[in-house]
């Protein structure tokens, strides 16, 4: 070698190290390096968390598209949300949708025929309507929303019910009616404010239908029967009455 003539680098090969082998001689492959393997998680939750976004993406366009398209033609609701031209959009709940009878606004359903009335509608002018906090069905949203309907009225002066069932409503029904002699009705048993008006409405109609009824005439034989039957029951009280009082004085102490 020259003395000008620099040394030429040393190449050394880097050989790697034969995998163990197991006793019965197969092979343990090698295990990979903490950063690998690091690497590799990363990777698996970037995919999770691109696959996540990707699904709730679909989900929420998918969701988004149903509530903003029309109701299929065959959905048994559309005719219900069904708006004609020219008309106020009404709730499914709506006293015109739930009672197809009634005629008008001023009007909350048709009285039954058999109830004989002044007149063959009940006026919804002459009742009063108000609602309050609800303690039935509709979880938290009762402490945001009036949803328990409340209908009274003033019973003695509503001409529009005859007088003999005014007497009779009065009589059934003295708990329902306050000092003012108002005939006070409440419902709470929906969560809607229409349904449990309709049930207040209901219960006002009932309750005129079952005052209208003229009670039918016993028979001679039922008669009898109903005679019978009350005498048999005085005689089982006078009994009782005597077998207390001989026991009571059986109980007595003499005094000497």
């Amino acid at each position: 070698m020259s003395a000008g003539c620099a040394p030429l680098p040393t190449i050394t090969a880097k050989v790697a190290s034969p995998e163990p082998e197991k006793p019965g001689g197969t092979q343990v492959p090698a295990q990979p390096r903490l950063a690998d393997r690091g690497k590799s998680a990363h990777r698996k939750r970037s995919w999770e968390v691109n696959m996540a976004t990707a699904w709730g993406l679909r989900w929420g366009l998918s969701r988004t598209g149903t509530l903003l398209l029309a109701p299929p033609a065959h959905c048994a609701r559309r005719a219900l949300h069904k708006q004609v031209d020219g008309t106020t959009f009404q709730s499914i709940y709506s006293l015109d949708k739930l009672y197809p009878e009634s005629k008008g606004a001023d009007t909350a359903w048709k009285v039954p025929e058999h109830a004989k009335q002044a007149s063959s509608y009940i006026p919804l002018d002459r009742l009063s309507i108000s609602y309050c906090r609800s303690s039935g069905p509709g979880g938290q949203n009762v402490n945001k929303v009036n949803s328990k309907a409340e209908v009274r009225f003033h019973l003695a002066s509503a001409d529009w019910i005859e007088e003999p069932v005014r007497q009779k409503i009065a009589l059934t029904h003295k708990n329902k009616i306050n000092k003012a002699g108002e005939l006070v009705l409440t419902s709470e048993s929906s969560r809607h404010q229409f349904r449990n008006l309709a049930e207040c409405l209901q219960k006002i109609r009932d309750m005129i239908a079952k005052a209208s009824q003229v009670p039918k005439e016993p028979s001679t034989e039922d008669a009898r029967l109903q005679r019978l039957r009350i005498e048999k029951m005085n005689r089982e009280r006078l009994r009782q009455k005597r077998l207390n009082s001989a026991l009571k004085t059986s109980r007595r102490m003499t005094m000497d």
